[in-house]
This record gives C-alpha cells, structure tokens and sequence, in this order.
C-alpha cells in the first residue's frame, strides 16, 4: 500500500484571516456581509465570527481586546458563536480594527415624486 504525499493546505480560517489582512476592500465588504446575518437569530453566528476573523486579521484577538478596553477572554466569548456582545463591545471591537457601524434602509424606499 503506498503512502500518497499531498501538498501542505492552509486551515480555512488561516486562509480567511490572510485574505483579510491582505485586502481592506475585501475585509469590509466581508463585514458587511456578514454583520447583515445579525438580524436573524438562527444566523446571528455568521456576524459574531466574521467580526473575530477581521479581529484576527487586524491586530489579533488579544491586542484588539486591549484597544476595545475589554478582556481577551470576555472578547473571546462575545465572538463566539453563542455571543451576546453589547453595543459598546461591538462599537469598540469595530474601532479597534479601523471601522465603525453603520445604517442602511432595511428595503429599498419607493421613490416619491
């Protein structure tokens, strides 16, 4: 029986995290995206570790703990899928890494005229 040798491959999240260190476009419409999920309860998870994953990208979890003025562990379980970060958590993570929150129109407003 022969022993196949495959190439070494990148964990998916190391992947991710690189792509987002590598391209701040690509970082915040990854964000974005991901921060739409936070409206429905069954999907809240996508924002919450799409937010760490740009954490990571962006200073690390621990140092991005630091700057936000939270503990790395309580930074830890706010992303984690089962998070419940508060406004000021999320508002403080999201400064810390160069971004802010912001407000778009749910659905499109009819145009009056």
């Amino acid at each position: 029986m022969s022993k196949l040798k495959h190439a070494a491959s990148v964990p998916h999240t190391d992947a991710t995290i690189a792509e987002l260190r590598a391209d701040r476009y690509f970082a915040v419409e990854y964000l974005k995206s991901a921060l739409e999920e936070l409206d429905n309860p069954d999907h809240r998870a996508v924002g919450l570790l799409a937010l760490r994953d740009v954490a990571e990208a962006y200073g690390g979890l621990a140092t991005v703990a630091q700057e936000a003025g939270v503990t790395r562990e309580a930074l830890y379980r706010a992303l984690s899928p089962s998070g419940n970060p508060t406004l000021k958590t999320l508002l403080a993570v999201l400064h810390a890494v160069g971004m802010r929150l912001s407000v778009v129109p749910a659905e499109p407003t009819p145009v009056h005229g």
